[in-house]
C-alpha cells in the first residue's frame, strides 16, 4: 500500500475540512506543511495540481485534489472499516453530498472572498463585493437555520462530510458576520461543531496560525487572543 501525504497548510479552512475527515475516518497521513509564497514549492505543487489549491492529497504518486473528492476517495480506499462520512443509501448520500456543495458555494467562498478583500492594498478593496459577500453569508445562514429544524447535524442521521465542511467555512465565516439573534438553531450547531473531537483538535492545531488570519479580530477569545504573547 502506498503511503498517504497530504501537502496542507493548518490555517486554511479547505485543509480544516479533509483534516476533520482523516481524524473521523481513522486515517493516518503524512502531513506535508505547503508554502505557495515560496516560488520553488508553488511551481512543484502545479505540477501535480494544475489549479495550485490546496489541500491536495497524494496516494503515492496519485494525485487527489479537491476537497470533497480527497474524501470520498479516502473513505472508498483507506478509512477504518465502519467509519464513514457519506452514507450508503443513496438518496441520504445525495442530501450529504449536496449540503457538503452548499457550505463550499454558499459559505465557504464568500468569506474567502472577505479575506482575500483584506489582503488588498487599502486602495485595491472592492466594497462593493464585500457588501455582496456579506448579504451572501446572510442569507446562507438563513436557509441553514431552516435546514436545522429538527436536526443534531445538517444531513443524514449523523456526522458527515457536510459537518466536515460547515465547521471550518461557519468558523471563518461568522468572524466576519456573526448569526442573527434569530439564527438560533445554526449557534446551537456551531457550538456542537466546535465540541465535537475532531473538529475541536483541527481548530485547537490552527490556534497558532490564527494570528496571521485577516478576520482575525472577529474571532472568539475562546480561539485567538490578540493580547495573548
Amino acid at each position: 500500500m502506498h503511503a498517504l501525504t497530504l501537502h496542507y497548510h493548518p490555517l486554511s479552512s479547505c485543509c480544516h475540512k479533509v483534516l476533520i475527515a482523516l481524524d473521523v475516518l481513522g486515517i493516518d497521513v503524512d502531513k506535508r506543511l505547503l508554502n505557495l509564497g515560496d516560488p520553488g514549492e508553488r511551481a512543484a505543487h502545479l505540477a501535480l495540481c494544475p489549479t495550485g489549491k490546496m489541500p491536495l492529497l497524494m496516494d503515492g504518486p496519485r494525485p487527489v485534489p479537491e476537497t470533497s473528492i480527497i474524501i470520498e476517495y479516502l473513505q472508498r480506499h483507506h478509512a477504518i472499516p465502519g467509519r464513514t462520512l457519506i452514507p450508503a443509501a443513496p438518496d441520504a448520500a445525495l442530501e450529504v453530498r449536496l449540503w457538503d456543495r452548499l457550505f463550499d458555494l454558499y459559505v465557504m467562498t464568500p468569506m474567502q472572498a472577505l479575506t482575500a478583500d483584506l489582503l488588498r492594498p487599502e486602495g485595491e478593496r472592492d466594497a462593493r463585493a464585500v457588501a455582496q459577500a456579506r448579504a451572501g453569508l446572510a442569507s446562507a445562514y438563513g436557509f441553514i437555520e431552516r435546514q436545522l429544524d429538527g436536526r443534531t447535524w445538517v444531513a443524514a442521521d449523523a456526522f458527515s462530510m457536510a459537518d466536515c465542511a460547515a465547521a471550518p467555512a461557519l468558523f471563518y465565516a461568522m468572524a466576519y458576520v456573526p448569526p442573527a439573534p434569530e439564527h438560533r438553531r445554526l449557534a446551537a450547531y456551531v457550538e456542537r461543531l466546535m465540541a465535537h473531537p475532531p473538529v475541536a483538535l483541527t481548530i485547537d492545531q490552527a490556534r497558532p496560525y490564527f494570528k496571521f488570519f485577516p478576520g482575525r479580530s472577529g474571532l472568539s477569545r475562546r480561539y485567538f487572543d490578540p493580547d495573548a504573547p
